[in-house]
């Protein structure tokens, strides 16, 4: 097909438990998305992304699907999907599903009828190996979540890989039945009328065949930096996926991509190539790493995550297209990681990172409550948690000798439950969400940061964002114009301008808590304001004076 549609559209992803319970249960539901859809349709998104609704036990909430064609109690019935589908596409709302196909559930019945036997059907549908002459593990890889990659299965007398959970079995991707499977599953949600997949860790499907031991210095040791990252094949079957099923429809498409960097994502996004239409990489993500990865408390410089983007808007200029996300199911808070969530700040710097976003060129990805500038939730408990990598995390540094107080701040910043609360409808006591008892505790914040409370403001964050993607809408400089640096050796502000024939969009956005200078290029002045997160924000004249996280668009 050749629509690129999603080029010009804006992505919201809905993490459907915890979005909005419609039956007292706790968890959000299908229903509750479509009550809502009114609410995303006023944002002005064009696409709804919806993380795992599948059959699943729910281990790692949802990523673990034991039936890829049935939709989980939890969330309804295959019958209100259709209603969802249905009613958004009224609305001019496309709707993406995750497709989770590194692994399954160890509940799924292919791996069921794995585990019995070396030689019936399912026997190579997952990764078993041979023990080690010793008994032990194949290899020394570890998994995401703790502990080793391998899990020992009496019946076989063999171990199957798990890059995540034990209950989240790798799939064999190098059986071609196994492929078969999965584009044939693929077929029945395209013909029921989806408009596209996110892939989950789809860079990891392809592993390398002599499976290598981790050197003892490998970072985390974790398998996925050494032996089943772009792996020898991954290029070979998303191809193949795209000749089977992708290229007969009019959709879109966005790889989860770890560990990929700017010149591989290319390989995967060049229309050429036919693959995939973008991907997430994580290089901005990484900025913020230290010692324990991601659970580490070092701040990002400025300077490295504009030159992280700035790589990233230049390399795939014209051979593939760029996914724009600060946050995600996965990442902690915007606001409190890469802005200033205090109260002085938080709607400001929220605003201010929305806009440096949004006017680059590439899809831009909204998290739910992004829009609202939801900050991080400072629970009092570990009890009060919920997610299997926070809790991996913790006994991985207590076992490193961390004191509690530094582990208790590492969770506090980058625990993935910091995304997973649910949303705030109202500042009423179950925030609107539900009339039960909701599966994770509410942020103390909903009772001032809600949907009620933006919607209520004609300043909020909320309607910042509206008025963003309606100048993506507007002006195809924003989708299709060149991007180049302004000031590019400013410690404080980052500066870029689009260019689109006699178009110029210039984007000024300040990182400071306080107010700097900044000297606008000569042939910029008299350029027109089309959007501030200030009241009072001045015209472009020779030199501005930015007030704390100020914001900027002009056009000339």
């Amino acid at each position: 097909m050749s629509g690129k549609w999603w080029k010009k559209s804006v992505v919201y992803q809905v993490y459907p438990q915890s979005f909005k319970d419609t039956t007292g249960s706790g968890m959000g539901d299908l229903n509750g998305i479509i009550e809502k859809l009114s609410y995303l349709s006023q944002l002005g998104i064009d696409v709804i992304w919806l993380n795992p609704i599948y059959q699943s036990p729910l281990v790692d909430n949802g990523y673990d699907i034991s039936d890829y064609l049935a939709i989980n109690p939890e969330y309804g019935s295959l019958s209100d999907f259709k209603t969802l589908l249905a009613k958004a596409h009224e609305l001019g709302i496309k709707i993406i599903m995750d497709l989770v196909v590194n692994h399954t559930s160890d509940q799924h019945d292919w791996f069921k009828q794995s585990c019995e036997r070396l030689d019936n059907e399912f026997s190579d549908f997952y990764i078993w190996k041979d023990p080690l002459p010793d008994g032990s593990e194949p290899t020394n890889w570890g998994s995401t979540f703790g502990g080793s990659a391998w899990e020992y299965v009496e019946s076989r007398g063999q171990y199957y890989l798990h890059l995540f959970a034990k209950e989240q079995p790798d799939l064999n991707w190098e059986n071609p039945k196994v492929r078969q499977k999965i584009y044939e599953m693929m077929t029945v949600w395209f013909d029921l009328g989806i408009d596209g997949f996110r892939m989950d860790v789809i860079s990891l499907i392809s592993k390398r065949q002599d499976y290598p031991d981790a050197p003892d210095d490998a970072v985390y040791t974790k398998s996925y930096y050494i032996g089943a990252s772009n792996g020898p094949r991954v290029h070979e079957f998303l191809h193949e996926m795209h000749e089977e099923v992708l290229g007969k429809y009019d959709i879109m498409t966005v790889g989860e991509t770890a560990n990929t960097n700017s010149d591989q994502a290319i390989f995967y996004t060049d229309p050429a190539r036919e693959e995939l239409d973008m991907v997430f990489h994580f290089d901005h993500m990484h900025l913020d790493y230290g010692p324990f990865g991601k659970f580490s408390d070092v701040r990002f410089k400025m300077s490295d995550l504009r030159d992280v983007v700035t790589e990233w808007q230049e390399k795939l200029a014209g051979r593939g297209w760029n996914s724009l996300y600060w946050s995600n199911h996965d990442q902690p808070r915007a606001v409190t990681r890469f802005g200033n969530d205090s109260d002085a700040y938080r709607e400001v710097s929220a605003k201010m990172l929305a806009t440096l976003l949004h006017m680059m060129q590439g899809t831009p990805y909204i998290y739910q409550g992004e829009e609202l500038g939801m900050r991080n939730v400072k629970f009092d408990s570990l009890d009060q948690y919920r997610d299997i990598e926070t809790f991996a995390v913790y006994e991985e540094m207590l076992a490193a000798g961390e004191p509690l107080e530094a582990i208790q701040r590492a969770i506090f910043l980058k625990s993935r439950d910091n995304a997973r609360t649910p949303f705030p409808w109202d500042g009423s006591e179950k925030s609107g969400f539900t009339t039960g008892q909701p599966w994770i505790d509410f942020s103390p914040d909903n009772t001032t940061i809600n949907a009620a409370a933006a919607l209520a403001d004609e300043d909020s964050v909320f309607y910042h964002y509206q008025k963003l993607i309606a100048l993506r809408r507007k002006y195809d400089v924003v989708s299709d114009g060149h991007y180049e640096l302004i000031n590019a050796t400013d410690s404080d502000v980052y500066g870029y301008m689009r260019t689109l024939g006699d178009d110029k969009l210039i984007v000024i956005c300040s990182f400071s808590d306080h107010k700097v200078t900044y000297q606008v290029p000569d042939d910029l002045f008299g350029a027109k304001l089309l959007l501030s997160n200030y009241a009072d924000s001045a015209e472009v004249l020779g030199t501005l004076e930015l007030k704390p996280y100020e914001a900027l668009i002009y056009l000339k």
